[in-house]
């Protein structure tokens, strides 16, 4: 987990496992599901293993197999953004989403809050539960996007 942040949680649910264990993350099964995801279409292994280090992240797993992932991109002060959250299509229906959500919210080192966004495309309902709503002002807000930044060639700064 990122410097500051508490120990590792583990919770069973049945024939699951939650845990925060960074070690038992399985950086092929969370690339792979990324690189073909809407949101992240290509990223690198790479970026994959540099988000996962600088995120409080949140695995499942069946037996040693991970089969779903999320994680936590906070100060642990006054902001969270959840992101990268899946579970694999296989496991889907045994609610492990959820189960993800409410530990992520529960967790000690993400109380008290001021602010937590999120974007999706699809998963509304499943956010709905936790008290996210669209953005009350949305005009307040602004992004820098590039959607495509994972299929584009050559880096900033790079000559081709």
């Amino acid at each position: 987990m990122p410097e500051g942040v508490g120990n590792t949680i583990e919770e069973r649910r049945g024939e699951f496992l939650l845990s925060t264990n960074r070690d038992r993350l399985d950086l092929n099964v969370i690339h792979g599901f990324l690189t073909a995801s809407y949101w992240a279409k290509g990223i690198p292994c790479e970026l994959v293993a540099r988000s996962i280090q600088n995120s409080l992240c949140f695995g499942v797993y069946k037996q040693a197999q991970q089969v779903g992932f999320a994680r936590v991109i906070s100060d642990f002060a006054t902001y969270a953004y959840i992101a990268d959250v899946f579970v694999l299509d296989t496991h889907r229906g045994h609610g492990l989403g959820k189960w993800m959500m409410e530990a992520i919210m529960r967790h000690p080192q993400l109380q008290g809050l001021r602010r937590w966004t999120l974007a999706t495309r699809d998963a509304h309902r499943l956010y709905l539960q936790f008290g996210f709503t669209p953005l009350k002002k949305p005009g307040n807000f602004m992004e820098l996007h590039n959607p495509n930044v994972y299929q584009e060639t050559s880096s900033p700064g790079e000559v081709e």
